[in-house]
């Protein structure tokens, strides 16, 4: 089972963003397990998952395994468009020794709480007994999933573990804090008051360039970082920062996703330098 404090962390790339930067996972996973974080979460937003290819997701995730083998939890998200390539990532992710896999509700079509539900089981039955935990964020999806569908999956898959939520504000968020399962809080100004709630944990994009700050998780300076960092091209400055703090990561990603002008990375080191 998943606890404490997990970084949403960035995928390594190269060549433009066209290809997995191998020889860097092992620095990054070094660098957050260093700084007290209690586990990974790979291939979600933040880690560019949806823009790679089903065998890239594949190896980056045994990479992240490997890497974080005995120091960190490694948990993979395997959410992609069709129930078919959501399943077979699942099931790889079990195979390879992952500690979970998160499945946000597919994009683009609206599914309603019957398709859904066949959806997530699915996935979840692909890894069983695999800790099996449900990526809600609306905002990326294009819809919430009901917390009826929720109540179903409880019954259909018993591996079922919590989620990982990344809605806000508090009002979103809170109706998930659902009783008997482990819920992540994905926002980081709500990291203080989910655990105070009753979170289990959270899983943090600024976590991936800033551990120690999210550790330490107070409100106003992650408010602060958040507000700075989406300044720019998320991804891409998340990569500039770990690169500036010695980490072995490139700028790089994955189109449509852009990298930095030259005036913003100015502008990012600068504000960096300072902070």
């Amino acid at each position: 089972m998943l606890r404490g404090f997990l970084a949403a962390a960035v995928t390594p790339l190269r060549n433009g963003g066209s290809a997995l930067d191998e020889e860097a996972f092992a620095p990054l996973v070094d660098f957050l397990a260093a700084a007290g974080l209690d586990g990974v979460f790979a291939l979600g937003t933040t880690g560019e998952g949806i823009l790679l290819s089903a065998e890239e997701r594949k190896r980056a995730a045994e990479l992240f395994v490997e890497a974080g083998k005995g120091r960190l939890s490694v948990a993979v998200h395997c959410g992609a468009q069709t129930t078919a390539q959501t399943s077979a990532l699942a099931g790889h992710a079990a195979e390879i020794g992952a500690d979970a896999v998160a499945v946000i509700a597919p994009p683009y079509f609206r599914l309603d709480e019957d398709e859904l539900v066949e959806h997530f089981a699915a996935a979840a039955e692909a890894c069983a007994p695999l800790p099996f935990y449900i990526y809600e964020f609306a905002r990326v999806s294009g819809y919430a999933v009901p917390l009826s569908v929720i109540a179903r999956l409880r019954e259909r898959a018993s591996n079922l573990a919590g989620l990982k939520v990344s809605d806000r504000p508090w009002e979103a968020f809170e109706p998930y804090l659902i009783e008997g399962l482990d819920v992540f809080v994905g926002p980081e100004v709500l990291i203080e008051q989910a655990l105070e709630r009753g979170a289990a944990g959270a899983v943090s994009a600024l976590a991936t360039a800033f551990p120690e700050e999210v550790v330490e998780h107070h409100t106003a300076r992650l408010a602060q970082l958040r507000e700075a960092i989406e300044r720019f091209s998320f991804h891409a400055a998340l990569k500039r920062v770990l690169g500036r703090r010695g980490v072995a990561v490139r700028e790089d990603v994955r189109a449509p996703l852009r990298g930095l002008t030259s005036k913003e990375r100015d502008e990012l080191d600068r504000w960096l330098e300072s902070s």
